[in-house]
């Protein structure tokens, strides 16, 4: 019933990515239903795609509080979860037999035992990963692997590493879980150089259909907030003073990557239809908001892939994937 008088049903905005297709490419990122306790009801707020998690092989109690400040001044957050979450079986559990009207994400990430946890072997950190997808597949559309989540300690610069981060993917090509399409989601660090060797390694495997770029750990240049007000802060900022260099990694990676094989998700400062419109000429097939729904409120999803719509009819185009990447050279 939410739906229908939500979604924007439309076939010039359908996407299909990694074998997936999607009604529309507004999606809901990772981050806001950690546990897969509300996708129904998130679905039904019009998004095209719904990302829950992220979700780690073992539970975690994640950050202790304080971990989650709001800047009103720059419309953004600073995250420091260290992802809580269930662990794996539970949410595999929860959401066995549901049937969304739009694709279900789950979005995996190494287990955060805290600051002063021994750290894990190689071989370990990679076995929870696969551990994870083997679980949480059946239940899922797609699966989102976080291998750089900025608020954790473990696994937070593990896939800088050119020979673990093919050892993962060598893992992930053996492992049997129930055939998913898979996306990675990597450090927006490291510039363009990061972003080559990445696309060098990615392409020699199999199994990753796609790519997002996570938000920077460090502080952005430009917070309207005072320094004093935040300086104390642990965490990661999210919404619009994360688009400068999310959307960089996002141009760059366009630039580089096989457009037959990958796809990329974009995030980053999404709160119009403008915005989301913006990232999709700079190469984005699909486009994840979170921040804009405290900001703008639920209404922000329909209002924007509305505006999506008014979009193209301005611009003469008859279907979203004629703009990916035009304004690209």
């Amino acid at each position: 019933m939410m739906r229908a008088m939500t979604a924007v049903d439309d076939p010039r905005l359908a996407v299909d990515a990694g074998g997936v297709r999607f009604p529309t490419p507004i999606g809901l990122s990772a981050g806001f239903d950690k546990n897969g306790e509300a996708v129904s009801t998130l679905a039904g707020l019009g998004f095209g795609f719904v990302e829950i998690g992220s979700v780690s092989a073992e539970p975690s109690a994640g950050n202790p509080p304080p971990r989650l400040f709001r800047l009103p001044a720059d419309r953004a957050l600073v995250v420091a979860y260290g992802v809580p979450n269930e662990g794996a079986e539970a949410v595999a559990h929860r959401l066995a037999g549901t049937r969304l009207p739009v694709p279900l994400g789950i979005n995996i990430v190494a287990t955060n035992r805290g600051r002063g946890a021994p750290p894990i072997a190689d071989d370990a950190l990679i076995g929870e990963y696969m551990q994870a997808a083997t679980v949480l597949a059946p239940a899922a559309d797609y699966l989102m692997f976080n291998l750089s989540c900025p608020n954790t300690t473990d696994g937070c610069d593990f896939f800088a590493d050119r020979g673990r981060l093919d050892g993962w993917l060598t893992a992930l090509d053996e492992t049997p879980y129930a055939p998913r399409p898979s996306f990675l989601k990597v450090s927006p660090l490291g510039g363009v150089a990061m972003i080559e060797r990445l696309l060098e390694t990615v392409g020699r495997h199999t199994k990753i259909s796609g790519l997002m770029f996570n938000l920077p750990s460090a502080r952005p240049a430009g917070l309207v907030t005072p320094e004093a007000v935040w300086k104390s802060w642990p965490g990661a900022v999210s919404g619009p003073p994360s688009a400068t260099l999310l959307d960089h990694c996002l141009v760059e990676c366009w630039r580089r990557m096989d457009r037959n094989r990958f796809v990329l998700f974009a995030s980053g400062g999404v709160s119009s239809a403008e915005d989301a419109y913006a990232k999709i000429r700079k190469g984005a097939s699909l486009v994840a908001l979170l921040t804009a729904l405290v900001y703008e409120g639920p209404g922000v999803v329909r209002r924007i892939t509305r505006g999506l719509l008014d979009l193209l009819d301005r611009d003469g185009v008859k279907h979203v994937s004629e703009v990916v990447g035009v304004d690209v050279r």
